[in-house]
């Protein structure tokens, strides 16, 4: 099987992004970045977002996981605590996350330390979320290998008559983790492939950023 991908070609020339634009705390670039792109037109999940995690078997993996909130801190999200990102964040939490926004010929490239938040901010999100997606979190060992699609379905059923009428709380294995930044690189892609690529390095004081241009 092959299939010659050399002929795709676009040309970026929506936006730039200049010294005189960008502010000394890469979290107020990515704020109003992530409003511009939450206003678009036909962006779809924008808080859609890349994690890199290097496993315990040695190897990165990528998938793409929801931002919930983000803070002068970090970026948090949530997950299964024992699924295999969590067990290679337990194992190693120097992590990677990306956000592509095409629709604004733009990304977001993090490099950071990964987290639990407190039990409490787990409490309050679990909460908020909508009945099926709580149940959800309870019915699936995320990762694990499980023997058919009616067996989790199954699952789900038996617990909805467990719980029925009942509140239903988080369980210890799930909550959320913060991604503090260490290092946020922004991409703004430009013509003839001469894109913007400004990076933020974090200096040792923890309050500080180093701020510099890259080659495309």
């Amino acid at each position: 099987m092959e299939k010659d991908l050399s002929s795709y070609r676009k040309s970026y020339e929506k936006s730039a992004l200049t010294e005189g634009v960008i502010s000394d705390n890469p979290m107020q670039l990515f704020q109003t970045w992530f409003y511009e792109v939450e206003n678009s037109d036909s962006a779809e999940e924008p808080n859609a977002m890349t994690i890199a995690t290097v496993g315990i078997d040695g190897y990165p993996k990528n998938r793409v996981v929801l931002l919930k909130k983000y803070t002068e801190e970090g970026f948090i999200f949530y997950t299964n605590y024992e699924s295999e990102k969590g067990k290679a964040i337990a194992q190693n939490p120097n992590v990677c996350v990306s956000f592509f926004w095409p629709v604004l010929e733009r990304q977001i490239i993090i490099k950071g330390k990964a987290e639990k938040i407190s039990e409490n901010l787990s409490d309050g999100y679990f909460e908020s979320r909508p009945e099926g997606s709580k149940l959800g979190a309870i019915v699936s060992n995320q990762s694990q290998v499980i023997p058919s699609r009616e067996f989790l379905e199954e699952k789900l059923k038996e617990l909805e008559k467990e719980v029925s009428g009942t509140a239903i709380n988080r369980p210890e294995n799930w909550g959320g983790y913060i991604v503090k930044p260490v290092s946020m690189e922004f991409w703004q892609g430009r013509p003839n492939r001469l894109h913007d690529r400004i990076r933020y390095t974090l200096l040792e004081d923890n309050f500080d950023w180093k701020i510099e241009r890259l080659a495309p």
